[in-house]
């Protein structure tokens, strides 16, 4: 069974597709693969952030781009927060925005 891809909202899948080309065809790539493979890539494409939380990264020649998701039963995979990386760390906000995103997706599931 194949694994779907899905948005917290609108705004965030809008904000995903109009990345600069480069990161844009690094996301499509990543999440082509994430549908046949599964959440989990592996480093370098993707890494496990604790509780569930994973970050999608994303690397071309405009810069570095993050994108934080989960996954929830019935194999679906679902986008979060999306960021470009301007610092060597993750900022907190962002990881924040994502947690809180995430909690508020596995509480509305779980009804």
């Amino acid at each position: 069974m194949s694994y779907v891809i899905i948005y917290y909202n609108e705004a965030l899948q809008a904000e995903i597709l109009n990345l600069p080309d480069g990161l844009l065809s690094r996301y499509l790539a990543l999440t082509d693969r994430m549908e046949v493979y599964g959440a989990n890539l592996g480093l370098p494409h993707t890494k496990a952030f604790g509780s569930g939380l994973f970050e999608l990264r994303l690397k071309s020649a405009e810069g570095i781009a993050r994108v934080f998701y989960c996954t929830l039963v019935g194999q679906r995979i679902v986008m979060l927060h999306s960021f470009i990386k301007k610092v060597q760390k993750t900022p907190a906000q962002d990881v924040h925005i994502a947690q809180t995103r995430m909690k508020e997706i596995k509480h509305v599931d779980t009804r």
